[in-house]
Parts: structure tokens; sequence; C-alpha cells
């Protein structure tokens, strides 16, 4: 059951993806476009700092109430959603958690309020899941850290003003050696090699990035050397809690369209919801639907008591993801040939939650990590 603050900001997030995302979310999809007026709209409704402290100018809610936003956000726009949880999470709560003060002084106000958009860089072309085995360097020279490398699936890479950035800076020590750093990116010899082309979340930049002798300053650097590994893996269990509350978003997004349709659709002179066939079919979506948000608020009201929530994280991102794509065929199917056009949301909403089975860790990752969790606990 939510309270009546979650409820609050569910309904603020719910309105404004009605009213602003979801009527141009077909236009930002065929043509390309990065919604910057909507993400500084975000910013304005304290939506793009729902964890950080108000301290720095945050709402200091938990992740209870910023899985909820993903969803809303997400069933208005699932690249939009994209873009905020890259804000919240993986941007804002490193520089909140592992930040200096200063740090915090500098950054944070300005990404709450979308006047600065953050970038996270661990991925490189030759890594996806195994963020130990990146080759970026970082090179102490001086007073002053050396960056090269490159780093790839870089969302709003090139819309960042910063960039959590990811770099080994001691080879010998392995996963222990990798540091992070808070890199401007108008630093020279940070490139933007390409935008991606996408299958879908076409509002939301996926950027190819070089970094070129990058010179950072000690005082860039998050936490101490070494200390990257440990920021990298530190929201492994909200990012996928955020996964899955996106997934669910959009697959209600597209049966929401569905319904709609059955229930305006004629054939065989009745409405074709009152086919027992499509009847069954939404029955079934909705409930998966629903299915799926117990689990990511399940495991969202664990991470907020402060329970390790691995395997609970792992199993609402692998279900909803999964379940979302799903749903989405269905809702296509429902449509008919009509599904299969422009013309109608499904079809985009269709290929943009195709992604979710992919990043932050994939559906065989998340399998991976659930039986290891299973079997710790019964061989341990």
């Amino acid at each position: 059951m939510l309270n009546q603050e979650q409820k609050m900001i569910r309904d603020l997030a719910r309105d404004f993806s009605e009213n602003e995302l979801f009527p141009y979310a077909a236009k930002w999809d065929s043509e390309v476009i990065f919604p910057e007026k909507q993400i500084k709209m975000m910013g304005q409704l304290g939506l793009l700092g729902v964890q950080v402290s108000e301290k720095w100018g945050g709402s200091g809610l938990g992740n209870t109430e910023l899985a909820l936003v993903i969803e809303e956000i997400a069933a208005g726009d699932g690249g939009c959603s994209t873009i905020l949880a890259v804000q919240n999470s993986v941007v804002c709560m490193p520089i909140e958690t592992f930040g200096s003060t200063d740090q915090k002084q500098k950054y944070l106000k300005d990404l709450v309020k979308g006047e600065v958009l953050g970038a996270f860089m661990l991925t490189e072309p030759h890594t996806g899941s195994d963020a130990g085995a990146i080759k970026t360097r970082a090179e102490k020279v001086g007073n002053k850290y050396i960056l090269n490398g490159a780093k790839s699936f870089i969302s709003t890479g090139s819309r960042a003003g910063l960039a959590i950035t990811f770099a080994v800076t001691d080879p010998s020590k392995n996963s222990r050696g990798i540091s992070a750093f808070i890199v401007p990116t108008d630093s020279p010899g940070y490139t933007v090699n390409r935008i991606e082309k996408k299958l879908g979340q076409r509002s939301s930049e996926t950027c190819s990035i070089t970094l070129d002798n990058v010179e950072i300053t000690p005082d860039l650097m998050l936490a101490e050397e070494g200390d990257g590994y440990r920021i990298a893996l530190s929201n492994l269990e909200g990012g996928r809690i955020g996964v899955a509350a996106q997934s669910v978003g959009m697959a209600r997004s597209a049966y929401n369209e569905a319904l709609k349709y059955a229930i305006e659709r004629e054939s065989f002179g009745q409405k074709i919801a009152n086919h027992q066939a499509i009847a069954f079919k939404l029955a079934e979506m909705k409930t998966k639907i629903e299915v799926a948000r117990q689990m990511y608020l399940h495991a969202a009201d664990l991470r907020d008591s402060g329970v390790k929530c691995v395997e609970e994280a792992s199993m609402a991102k692998l279900f909803a993801s999964e379940m979302a794509e799903e749903v989405c065929s269905d809702a296509i199917q429902i449509h008919g040939g009509y599904g299969y056009l422009q013309d109608f949301p499904v079809e985009r909403i269709y290929r943009d939650v195709r992604v979710t089975q992919i990043y932050e860790g994939t559906s065989e990752i998340q399998k991976l990590v659930i039986s290891r969790e299973i079997l710790s606990e019964n061989y341990s």
C-alpha cells in the first residue's frame, strides 16, 4: 500500500507524462528529437533528484518513490524514462553518496534542476556486463590524471555537461585498481564519435565516446583511488529496480492502447473486447503487469529498509522486462494489421521496450545472479 506522499509524487509524474510526453513521443521517435524542454520541466518538478537530499536541492525521497516516477515517465515515453533514470540513479547518486562536500555543492543542484545533464561512462566496446574488464586508463602525471580510452552505449553522452567516468589507475590490482572521476565534457579530448542509430528509445541519445589525453585534476576523483569498482556496483540493485519499473510503465501504456482499441473496434457485429479470445488476452496482460509492479515495489521497499535485495531486484528486472515484451507483442496482436503500422503507439512502444532485457545486465546475467543467490542461500 502506497502512502500519501508516494501517491502524490506518482500522480504528479503521471499528470506530466500524460500531458507533456505521450502526445509528442511519436514525433520524437520518427524525427529522432531529444526532448530538451521536457527534460528541463522534469527538473523543475523535482523529478531529476528524487533521492538527492533536500540540502542539495533534491526531494530526499527513496527507491520506491523513484521507481514510481520511472514507471509513470516510461508510460509516456521510454526514452525520457531512460534519461530520467540515468540522471537520478547513476549520475546524482554516486555524487551524493561518494562525492566530497565541494563536489556536491558544485554539481548536485544544477543536476537536480536539469540545468546540467550527466552521463555514466563505464561500458566499453569490448565489455558489457563485465565491468571489471575495462581498459580505459587514468595515468597520474604530476598533479593530474591523463585519461585515455573508449566508452560505448553512453546515454546522453553528447548532451551531458559532466560524465561519471571509470578508468584503471592501477592495472596490477584488477577491479580494485579502477577509479571514478567527474569529467567535464568540455574537456579537450572528450569526443563524441557517434550517436547510435537504434531500434527504439530514439528520444534518448546513445553515444560512442573517445577520451584522448583528457586531463583531470585530483579534486574531480570520486572517493579514493581504487574505489571505482565499488562505486560502479553500488547502484546495481537500484538500477535493476528502475528498469523493472520502466518495463511496467511501457507495458501498461501498450495495454491501455490495446484496451482502448478493443473497446472501439468491431468485428462480427460486436466490439472485439467482447470476444473471449481478446478478453482473456487483456486479462492476462493486466495480471502480468500487476505482478511485475508488485515485484519492483517489494524490491524497492527492501532497499529503502536497508535490506539486501540483490535477488529480488534481479527477479523483478528479469520478470518485468520479459513480461513487457510479451504484453507489447499482445497489444500489437489485438490491433491486428494496424498494430504493425506507425500510426498507432503500440508499434513504437514494442521497439522501445526491447532494450530492457539488455541494459543493467541482460536477462541471462539476471538468471546468473539469481541462481548464485539461491545456491549461496542453500550451501553457505
